[in-house]
């Protein structure tokens, strides 16, 4: 159970990595470029660390699985990474920061799980590895405020001022928000599926056997065992989603989704805040977590942003409305120029606030030759 664990954690790292590995021929900015080389090599750094405890600690069989994380690739049809968020494309730089926005920040939440482990090798690597995830997660917030700063900043000069125009703001050389929140709803319904089922055995078998803990556990007032006690959990009974309570220990995954969807509220507030300063009517919001699920209660059936069920003709009707069509994402595609000069930013994103270590901002952070 314990080697499954770091099979899987290891399993995600070098495939975000390959998810990202085109985005240098596209970079906005030298500073952007800098940014994705940091998270590509963090990223290798933690495979590594995984790979480490296999090695040291399993034996023949930790030796078999870490050369197995060598054969697969993500998006390979016959040898694909684990988890299937880790195996969708990331072909512009809106989909880079969108994922290490959610989905780093789900690794975020299962390290912290993770570092309360029993098995103290484990624990300590974790503990490090979180310092780094930090900087992933700062990268994706930052860089879809960036964005959104730099759409109202053109809607602003341009005298645009109804969000919903989405070829008016689209002629402006930036991207409007409709699509940057169906980029949202895409990003983070992928990342809810990586929490698992709602209600799990498994999730319930490696607490007990202590091998993980929960989020931020010390900040939790209970009998930290879970032999008592229950939690509600969204369930889809009769066609209606409904809160159910079940036993604390059976809704361990619905517990750390919840406090994931507390800690992504926190940056999607940032980037409302940017959209406010410019005056503009419109609000970035998470879609419901019944939204667009492959895994869990909600896989079988189809439910627009707000958590209403739909039919399958209404969600093949309305599905472009909610997620990024063929069209949308021709458009962002379009847009993934390079921009190597230093100190110059894309068109479509706005600089950052402070340079990298307070370097000023014609600093030349990648030397390309």
């Amino acid at each position: 159970m314990l080697r499954r664990l770091i099979v899987i954690q290891g399993d995600t790292e070098p495939a975000s990595v390959e998810q990202q590995r085109f985005l240098g021929k596209t970079a906005p900015s030298l500073y952007d470029m800098r940014n994705l080389f940091q998270v590509n090599v963090e990223e290798g750094r933690h495979l590594w660390a995984m790979v480490y405890l296999l090695q040291k600690y399993f034996g023949a069989d930790g030796r078999e699985e870490a050369e197995e994380l060598l054969q697969r690739r993500s998006g390979d049809p016959d040898t694909p990474r684990m988890l299937g968020a880790f195996n969708e494309k990331t072909p512009d730089w809106l989909s880079f920061f969108m994922f290490t926005y959610f989905t780093d920040r789900d690794g975020k939440m299962q390290l912290e799980a993770l570092a309360r482990t029993g098995f103290d090798p484990l624990s300590r690597t974790c503990r490090f590895m979180l310092t780094e995830e930090a900087h992933h997660m700062f990268v994706g917030e930052t860089g879809v405020g960036r964005i959104v700063e730099r759409t109202c900043q053109a809607m602003q000069e341009a005298g645009v001022e109804d969000p919903h125009d989405v070829e008016g703001v689209r002629k402006l050389g930036v991207i409007d928000l409709p699509t940057l929140q169906k980029k949202a709803n895409l990003h983070f319904s992928l990342t809810l599926d990586l929490f698992g089922n709602e209600i799990s055995t498994n999730a319930a078998n490696a607490f007990h056997a202590g091998l993980k803990g929960r989020y931020r556990e010390e900040r939790i007032d209970d009998d930290h065992v879970l032999e008592s006690g229950s939690y509600p959990v969204l369930r889809l009974k009769d066609h209606r989603i409904v809160n159910e309570d079940v036993p604390a220990l059976s809704g361990l995954n619905m517990r750390l989704r919840d406090d994931y969807v507390a800690d992504c509220n926190v940056g999607v507030a940032r980037w409302n805040a940017v959209i406010d300063r410019f005056g503009v009517k419109f609000r970035i919001k998470l879609p419901h977590v019944a939204f667009h699920r492959h895994i869990g209660e909600f896989s079988d059936i189809h439910a627009d942003a707000d958590g209403n069920v739909l039919s399958e003709a209404d969600w093949e009707r309305r599905r472009d409305a909610f997620l990024p069509s063929a069209g949308d994402r021709a458009f962002i595609e379009g847009l993934m120029q390079s921009q190597y000069e230093p100190g110059k930013f894309a068109g479509w994103i706005a600089p950052p606030k402070v340079g990298i270590d307070n370097k000023p901002g014609n600093f030349e952070y990648v030397k390309i030759s």
